[in-house]
């Protein structure tokens, strides 16, 4: 049972990362970016990961570590794990210099302007290498939650996959305008999202070995923190700069309650 869980929560992994070949296909083959669309998706995807980071994982954590270790002890580290896991990620972002970082808004239409093909060249390698650094606590976090729960996995790897949609657009484009080359840009945005699934490998052959109770707890409480700060700091934002305010905070909305009536169907 538990070799099927890891299966699953790899393949989760997988399938997560590599939807930044999805962007990369609609940048190629879209005329235009359906930024509506996107501004929703987003938005919803935000919703899904802040409603079970708080309301499913963080609870979760808590309630191990308390059995673990007691009621005071047990929730500080809960909270002092959730905010190890924002600076984690925060850290992260913050050595990605603002022009190559992949959440720089691109849009299918950007091909049509014309810039220096090796300033544009570097941007696209840089942008898939930021995607990289990104993706690689992604993945351990979807990883992690799989193979406590596979529903939550699905969950969390929907939610994450549809937030890499934008990432594969801001890959493809700058590389195709460089190059000529719509196969190059797809292939390097697609092999972007690779770093999720060696997100979860290393997590698995680090961690599993000394997984406790305790190290599971400290862990899922920094995946909370990881997804919370990925959708105030780069879904929300996005959604907003894709389409109008209220569109992101009707996905937002939309996340949550889809997400709270599939944890209930589940009790």
């Amino acid at each position: 049972m538990m070799d099927d869980n890891i299966l699953l929560a790899f393949g989760l992994t997988l399938f997560a990362g590599l939807s930044t070949g999805i962007g990369s296909g609609i940048a190629l083959v879209a005329r235009r970016t359906n930024t509506k669309f996107l501004s929703v998706s987003l938005g919803f995807s935000a919703g899904v990961m802040i409603y079970v980071s708080f309301v499913e994982i963080l609870t979760k954590s808590r309630t191990v570590l308390v059995a673990d270790m007691g009621e005071v002890s047990g929730s500080w580290l809960t909270v002092a794990a959730f905010f190890g896991g924002i600076l984690l990620i925060g850290l992260i972002d913050k050595f990605i210099p603002n022009v190559e970082n992949p959440h720089e808004i691109k849009r299918v239409e950007d091909m049509n302007q014309k810039d220096k093909a090796k300033r544009l060249k570097r941007l696209g390698l840089f942008t898939a290498l930021a995607i990289a650094i990104h993706n690689f606590p992604e993945g351990l976090a979807t990883f992690t939650a799989a193979l406590n729960d596979p529903g939550l996995g699905i969950a969390i790897a929907v939610a994450i996959a549809i937030h890499n949609i934008p990432e594969g657009i801001a890959v493809s484009v700058p590389i195709f305008f460089a190059t000529g080359s719509r196969k190059k840009a797809f292939w390097l945005s697609f092999s972007s999202g690779l770093a999720e699934p060696v997100g979860a490998l290393v997590g698995y052959l680090i961690l599993m070995p000394f997984m406790s109770p305790i190290m599971f707890g400290v862990l899922f409480a920094m995946v909370a923190g990881i997804m919370v700060f990925i959708s105030l700091d780069e879904l929300l934002p996005a959604a907003e700069e894709y389409g109008e305010h209220h569109l992101s905070i009707y996905g937002l909305i939309a996340g949550m309650a889809v997400m709270a009536v599939s944890l209930l169907l589940f009790v």
